[in-house]
């Protein structure tokens, strides 16, 4: 069988096609990006609290050394699905907080914490856990090297996965809807990419 330039030509076309197409869509589709630390040049996609001492650093947003720092999505989300690449040293205090109610006080009183903190005083609520909802039995370590959180939030079901490996299924009415926040609290943390869609 001779294959002609054209189908060779038409064929490669397809295939990067479909290649950029599952990148761009995270596989799946309707996918926000908030994150992407390869082309971000800014935070005009967030709001800043506190210090975080948010730089760009080797194609991801880095926080280092932070106070109290925390970047909150201008859009508020009520059922979604957000996946979060991640970087963290051995001192970052960092999470993700989910629905905040408060646009200037982030805190796990007033938004579901899901947190990256492996030094955390009490484990039982560390890098895994969703602080005040869901404790972790054995909390696994994120220091280190690049994670990922699958996180899911629908109706009053939260449900979280690091690495593939599910370390929280929570049922918790208290807050219905708000934007996303990224911490920066004590050490490093960098995230690489953050994507979220609606379900």
């Amino acid at each position: 069988m001779t294959i002609t330039r054209r189908q060779l030509l038409t064929t490669g076309a397809a295939m990067t096609g479909a290649a950029l197409t599952g990148c761009a869509s995270t596989s799946g589709g309707n996918w926000t990006t908030l994150v992407y630390g390869m082309t971000m040049k800014d935070l005009s996609g967030f709001t800043e609290l506190g210090a975080g001492n948010w730089t760009f650093v080797d194609g991801s947003l880095q926080g280092q050394g932070g106070k109290d720092g925390y970047l909150l999505t201008k859009a508020s989300y009520t059922d979604f699905e957000l996946r979060a690449e991640f970087w963290a040293d051995e001192d970052a205090n960092s999470g993700l907080f989910l629905r905040c109610q408060d646009r200037n006080k982030v805190t796990a009183e007033n938004a579901y914490e899901v947190n990256i903190f492996d030094k955390r005083p009490d484990p039982s609520y560390g890098t895994g856990a969703i602080v005040n909802v869901s404790k972790i039995e054995t909390m696994p370590k994120a220091a280190n090297r690049w994670n990922t959180y699958e996180i899911t939030a629908k109706g009053d079901r939260l449900l979280v996965l690091l690495n593939g490996v599910q370390t929280a299924d929570a049922r918790d009415s208290r807050f219905k809807s708000g934007p996303i926040a990224l911490q920066s609290a004590a050490g490093t943390i960098r995230f690489r990419k953050v994507h979220i869609r609606a379900i």
